[in-house]
């Protein structure tokens, strides 16, 4: 393409260029983004989060990788869930107790479970039966004729109750 050099050509030109070198600036500056306010650190959510995150295969068997976010305002020494793993097409397979250790309070933690001999692809849902093991700080020393609250039965409730689950895979979650 050729441009025309005439004078009367650059005449014509000259006011549009000006025009543009001015009010480009202003347009460009009236587009760009401006930074968002940064949002402030927001507490984890009420309850115990448990979200399959991963799945693959591993040694023969399926290695599932589960993120928990404990947000029940109290540490949880040791929580240990009875679950129950289906296949694809919907059977039982096993039933299994996944230890989640130690979880305190607005901290999250990763844990990983092999389930042996099974393909992570034929696996359709881990069910969440319930929890077999909730030990709290208050529990430890708990007596029958303690405050209620801090009964062994009431650390498990608040496993249970407060029991939020969620997947990242293709395998469901529930309980």
């Amino acid at each position: 393409m050729t441009v025309p050099s005439s004078p009367a050509f650059a005449a014509r030109l000259g006011p549009l260029c000006l025009a543009l070198a001015v009010t480009m600036p202003q347009a460009l500056a009236a587009q760009e983004p401006s930074t968002p306010p940064t949002p402030a650190a927001t507490p984890p959510a009420a309850g115990l989060a448990i979200e399959l995150n991963a799945a693959a295969n591993h040694d023969g068997g399926c290695l599932l990788s589960f993120v928990a976010q404990n947000g029940t305002g109290q540490d949880i020494d040791r929580a240990v869930f009875e679950t129950v793993l289906f296949t694809a097409e919907g059977q039982v397979d096993r039933l299994s107790l996944f230890d989640f250790g130690a979880l305190p309070d607005g901290r999250p933690r990763v844990r990983q479970f092999v389930v042996p001999q099974a393909a992570c692809d034929g696996l359709g849902q881990v069910l969440f039966n319930g929890a077999h093991t909730c030990e709290q700080p208050a529990t430890a020393t708990a007596t029958a004729t303690a405050n209620p609250a801090d009964t062994p039965a009431a650390a498990l409730a608040a496993c249970d109750g407060a029991l939020r689950l969620s997947t990242r895979t293709q395998i469901e979650v529930t309980g």
